[in-house]
């Protein structure tokens, strides 16, 4: 038998399960049946009911906006699946291509993708995260309960974390004129993602907008009272607060544990995979049946260097669910790269911010367009000479042009398209925290739009 014969019977005949039934998952599954797969497939997912779109959560939710319930993901097609939710898997056997679930059940495949995401870190003391009023938000039932004490009119809330999640939290209850305290270990609110610039704005708005905001300190204790009600944070300065609720907005834990003893090449910074969404294995070896999409996977991008990167966005988890579903059904030699050029967005403060690119690779950082005291610029990234990244605050409308620069290994700065450049604009140092990002200095351009055409060649470095 061929492999085109092998493929074909695949498609017809074959066994797809997708452990993770999320918004990757979901895209995935609709993709194989666009894709003709029409054998057997089955969704596999820890929480009860359809997969769900999560950035409203700490957005509309929040507000009332929308109800928790309102968030279901719109299905674009059929995908005549099976549906086992509310059992997480605890397993994956590669000797025999088996999923184990937690009740003791085995899901057999011929092909498996991961989309498993991450949930949110939890407050370090067990007892103290099992307060009353203490909350994280990653589910719809996390956003449903702080909706409810929130609308209860709390004294004050305690928002521990000052990166996107704590500060659209921070947003929502000035919104509400709820007092709220955030209190960042940090210099600055999203300083760890998008440098001291941007957050030194981060921070003057959010004090302009009446938050009491505390940096460089870390909370230390969450105290309840003699009903197990939360009601006083200590910090390590020495200080304390009262408040009625307390948001743990820490980052995420990628679900990875149960593919501990898998022989996959998983632990807690993601699942590594090949830029067609294919796992390695612990050797580094390319695995042919198992496959990774969404916030899990640590994919090589060729834009940075062909690091491995983790991304957390919405429209990365989409499209690397596309790629990912492609190259399950087809040849080698017609597989897609995942080579796209991340892009997030965030409403803080009446504030529309968009980001594309991977801010944090990067050495430099220059505003190059409107006015940072009126919250209206876009600030352009840079590493080597390059263009890496580019933020907007209420900007937006120019982020296609810096994409371009990006896949085009634009020399950084890079010339203003607009009258409003700044007329100081220089770069300055982009001074995140914690270890500098190393890079090596490959460079390479990205040529066509969909994912069938994108490819990649080499480009020379700007010096």
């Amino acid at each position: 038998m061929t492999s085109a014969d092998t493929l074909k019977r695949f498609k017809s005949d074959g066994r797809v399960v997708i452990v993770g039934a999320s918004l990757a998952g979901l895209r995935a599954a609709e993709t194989l049946r666009d894709e003709g797969f029409t054998g057997s497939l089955t969704m596999i997912g820890d929480e009860l009911g359809e997969p769900y779109d999560r950035p409203p959560l700490s957005k509309q939710v929040l507000t009332g906006w929308v109800p928790a319930g309102g968030t279901t993901l719109p299905r674009r097609r059929d995908i005549n699946a099976e549906w086992l939710l509310g059992v997480p898997a605890d397993g994956l056997d590669l000797a025999t291509n088996h999923v184990h679930l937690a009740d003791g059940r085995e899901v057999p495949f011929d092909r498996v993708l991961i989309s498993t995401g991450v949930r949110a870190r939890p407050w370090f003391v067990e007892t103290e995260a099992a307060l009353d009023g203490v909350f994280v938000v990653r589910t719809r039932e996390h956003a449903e309960g702080l909706q409810r004490a929130l609308a209860a009119g709390p004294s004050r809330v305690l928002v521990i974390g000052a990166g996107f999640t704590g500060s659209e939290i921070a947003s929502i209850c000035r919104e509400r004129d709820i007092p709220v305290t955030v209190a960042e270990l940090a210099p600055a609110p999203l300083v760890g993602a998008l440098g001291a610039v941007i957050g030194d704005v981060a921070a003057d708005m959010q004090r302009a907008h009446g938050v009491d905001l505390r940096c460089g300190v870390k909370v230390t204790q969450l105290e309840g009272d003699a009903q197990g009600r939360f009601h006083r944070a200590h910090f390590d300065d020495g200080s304390t607060i009262d408040a009625d609720v307390a948001v743990v907005a820490l980052g995420g834990i990628r679900n990875t544990e149960w593919l501990r003893d898998s022989g996959l090449a998983a632990g807690p910074w993601g699942i590594a995979c090949d830029t067609g969404c294919r796992a390695l294995d612990l050797n580094g070896l390319i695995t042919d049946d198992i496959f990774v999409a969404g916030d899990v996977a640590r994919c090589p991008n060729p834009i940075y260097e062909y690091r491995l990167i983790s991304l957390e966005h919405w429209v990365n988890a989409v499209e690397q669910a596309q790629v990912a579903a492609h190259n399950m059904v087809s040849a080698q030699a017609d597989r897609w790269p995942h080579l796209s050029i991340p892009t997030f967005w965030s409403i803080q403060f009446g504030v529309n911010i968009k980001s594309v690119g991977v801010p944090t690779f990067a050495d430099e950082v220059v505003v190059t367009q409107g006015s940072v005291p009126d919250h209206r610029f876009v600030a352009a990234y840079g590493y080597q000479g390059r263009v890496t990244a580019a933020v907007s605050f209420n900007n937006a409308k120019w982020l296609d042009h810096y994409r371009q620069l990006i896949e085009t290994a634009a020399p950084f700065p890079p010339p203003c398209p607009t009258p409003d450049e700044p007329a100081d604009a220089k770069p300055v140092p982009v001074d995140f925290p914690g270890p500098r990002l190393l890079a090596q200095g490959a460079t390479v351009v990205v040529t066509g739009h969909d994912p069938g055409e994108r490819r990649v060649t080499a480009a020379w470095q700007h010096r």
